[in-house]
């Protein structure tokens, strides 16, 4: 089934253009001349992605966006804008109404296919088009998310289902919605120039992630996989950065998410320069076990690649098989196969060297 891309644009030539180039690319092509049109033709096809311009008659592109956002058939598809506007304000409003992602006039050929093959990809994990969680998931993590009012959220928030190694999110991308975790595990990581990849934080049930780089208006500087089958809960940016402006106590409770955030990050940072690579593969394993365990007394049982708890650590793969079998040796885990068990959490955590 061919990949069907909708371009809005009332510039002929630019739509023209790019639909050629889009054609020849091997997508299938619709175009419309202004916003009206395109909304209309958007609900009777169903694109797999959004191509708008802003600056149109009749209904402009922030006009169809919002149209999108209040559609459940409409807001699940991939939005990108393309303009000639390159005001700060202007992306930033367009990424804060929930766009996925923003090109300028004249663009590069190789600029528009990637931006479409990056959003094709986020869609093609296992997601339920409408997931269902099951109801007592769903109290919970209602409960917990009753300081943010999601309960009113309902035409925006998002619930979805995702399968193991699926991108949540992206380094580079503009941040577009506050994700919380109801089941499962996922990691969030940064990747250096070499293609190296560092774990920055491994998230469990009942907590937020993503939000750093909101609160700090910026890109993401880091990626948010699914470790396993998980479960989330999402509204856009917009209407977080409201209950922050209106609600002080949720703008002082995620404040204080921050500073732990930065100063957990800071203490990794720490370990990593002046600890041994016992200590620091000891304190990753306590750490997973506060993230998979129900306390911090273990046992405990995962399923880790030795790669993640390397990025982790930061060291060598090889490095890190090397401490787990020291600590095999000293009855402090056990390993079968791809499962991990800790079986003395404490003593990992006291370890002094």
């Amino acid at each position: 089934m061919p990949t069907i891309i909708l371009i809005i644009e009332d510039n002929v030539d630019i739509r023209e253009n790019t639909a050629e180039l889009l054609e020849l690319s091997g997508y299938q092509v619709e175009t419309a001349s202004d916003g009206i049109e395109g909304v209309r033709l958007a609900k009777s096809i169903l694109p797999d992605v959004v191509i708008c311009d802003i600056m149109m008659p009749n209904l402009d592109g922030f006009g169809v966006l919002q149209v999108f956002s209040n559609q459940p058939e409409l807001a699940r598809i991939p939005f990108i804008f393309l303009t000639a506007k390159t005001e700060r304000a202007d992306m930033r409003k367009g990424m804060e109404m929930g766009a996925d992602d923003y090109l300028t006039k004249p663009f590069q050929e190789v600029e528009l296919l990637k931006a479409i093959e990056s959003r094709l990809k986020k869609q093609r994990p296992s997601v339920s088009p409408d997931p269902q969680l099951n109801q007592a998931d769903l109290a919970f993590a209602e409960e917990a998310l009753a300081f943010l009012d999601f309960e009113h959220f309902n035409a925006e928030k998002k619930q979805q289902n995702l399968s193991k190694k699926s991108i949540i999110y992206s380094e580079g991308d503009s941040p577009n919605r506050l994700y919380y975790l109801v089941k499962g595990k996922v990691k969030t990581y940064h990747t250096n120039r070499e293609g190296k990849y560092f774990i920055t934080s491994f998230v469990k049930p009942g907590e937020f992630f993503g939000f750093v780089d909101i609160l700090e208006n910026q890109l993401y500087r880091e990626s948010a996989e699914a470790l396993e089958e998980v479960q989330i809960l999402s509204i856009p940016v917009r209407e977080f950065n409201e209950k922050l402006h209106d609600n002080i106590h949720i703008e002082i409770h995620f404040r204080k998410a921050l500073t732990g955030y930065l100063l957990k990050n800071e203490s990794i940072l720490f370990s990593m320069a002046y600890q041994s690579l016992r200590k620091r593969v000891a304190q990753a394993l306590v750490e997973l076990v506060k993230t998979y365990g129900d306390s911090a007394d273990g046992p405990v049982t995962m399923r880790l690649s030795r790669e993640d708890l390397a990025s982790r650590v930061g060291t060598a793969t090889e490095s890190v098989i090397r401490t787990l079998s020291d600590f095999k040796k000293e009855g402090l885990i056990d390993v079968k196969g791809a499962e991990m068990t800790i079986l003395k959490p404490e003593l990992l955590a006291n370890l002094k060297f």
